[in-house]
């Protein structure tokens, strides 16, 4: 059993929308696929990944660096001989050898697509729904029940709260219960309007969540602070600069209400000063690291382990970023539940076909690996690139 060639494909996932950082205009993501020797019901088993929308495709980190690593290492080297199968922890030592410690950027997410890639055919070679392997392998009852909320919200140009409000019903008739837009893009007078005209839409049927996008600084993450207090919001997200801790610990003096943050922290070391520092509340607030940005599912189990040390509950993470690879750390692994992106970002974002949105909650299809094949658009362009 060995992996005899990882491919890269940098492709555009461009959209005319911005938040109150970024526009995705020129947006890319890096697909890739790890393809095995290894052959299940008349296929050759190929594990794909990509990475999250709001950082760029990495392909010239996954050719230069990180595919070569995997390719030249001693196949024995990787297999987990005890299950018969890819080691995961071992492939991951592979890519990361010779790498300094610290300074997580864009390497992390290199290797969070990478990783990815490998825990779909790791579940692929033992014929299982990844969620199911995770559950099986932690002493867990996987629970195929999943909480998702619709992400949207975002700045377009010309568009009115009218729209806004629209957009927003259009999440409700599909079954979610909780949607969440963005701020910091306007000035709060602005904000405030279209936070009014969205709660205004949604009434009693859904939770709003707002995301600045880390666009303030401490005066004006307070000032938006006593603004949102006014409203019965389920979060209000990533007020300031992922690493300005202490910015985070002081605006919890101003804002009673839940907070989250954590998508732009790459490593368990982030997530443990983010805890010591960050003045996160674990009876209210959340946590939102994304394994696809942050080294992958080998790295978010050391940030799960930190969460535990420091008296959290893995149900107070909700990743960022809309994929599968997450939703299936949420039913196997006992999180809260995942970000959905259900109109942007396709075909990586959604659902496979014929999932739908209940209450607010998904029901993960019985797929091995991620579940990519139940989604046609999407394993269309994937089996393109190896298969």
């Amino acid at each position: 059993m060995r992996i005899v060639d990882v491919c890269e494909i940098t492709q555009p996932i461009a959209s005319p929308i911005r938040n109150a950082y970024i526009d995705f205009t020129k947006m890319t993501t890096s697909l890739v696929a790890v393809v095995t020797d290894v052959v299940r019901d008349g296929r050759r088993v190929v594990g794909y990944g990509f990475n999250s929308n709001g950082r760029y495709g990495q392909g010239g980190l996954i050719r230069e660096r990180f595919r070569d690593r995997i390719l030249e290492a001693a196949p024995e080297s990787l297999r987990d001989d005890a299950r018969d199968n890819l080691d995961p922890g071992k492939v991951w030592a592979a890519m990361m050898r010779n790498e300094k410690p610290g300074g997580h950027g864009e390497r992390s997410v290199a290797v969070g697509t990478l990783d990815m890639a490998v825990w779909d055919a790791v579940a692929k070679i033992e014929g299982k729904p990844l969620f199911r392997l995770l559950a099986e392998r932690h002493g867990r009852e996987a629970d195929p029940r999943v909480f998702v909320y619709a992400a949207g919200g975002y700045y377009y140009p010309g568009k009115e709260n009218g729209a806004l409000r629209a957009e927003m019903r259009g999440y409700l008739d599909r079954g979610y219960n909780v949607v969440k837009m963005k701020i910091g893009g306007a000035s709060v007078a602005e904000d405030r309007a279209r936070i009014e005209a969205v709660l205004a839409e949604i009434g009693s049927e859904a939770r709003l969540a707002v995301d600045a996008n880390g666009r303030f600084d401490l005066e004006t993450a307070i000032a938006h602070a006593k603004m949102l207090r006014d409203y019965p919001l389920f979060w209000y997200e990533e007020a300031g600069d992922p690493l300005d801790y202490a910015l985070q610990a002081a605006l919890a003096e101003f804002y009673p209400n839940p907070m989250a943050t954590g998508e732009n922290l790459f490593s368990h070391q982030d997530a443990r000063n983010l805890l010591r520092y960050g003045g996160m509340r674990p009876d209210r607030d959340w946590l939102q690291f994304d394994c696809a940005l942050s080294y992958g599912l080998v790295e978010y189990l050391r940030t799960l382990e930190v969460l535990r040390q420091f008296g959290w509950s893995p149900s107070r993470c909700i990743p960022h970023g809309g994929h599968q690879m997450s939703l299936n750390i949420a039913a196997g692994l006992g999180l809260g539940g995942n970000e959905s992106y259900p109109d942007l970002f396709q075909p990586y974002g959604g659902f496979p076909d014929g999932v739908r949105v209940e209450d607010g909650h998904i029901t993960m299809p019985d797929l091995p690996g991620i579940g990519f094949e139940g989604k046609s658009d999407l394993i269309k362009v994937m089996r393109e690139l190896a298969e």
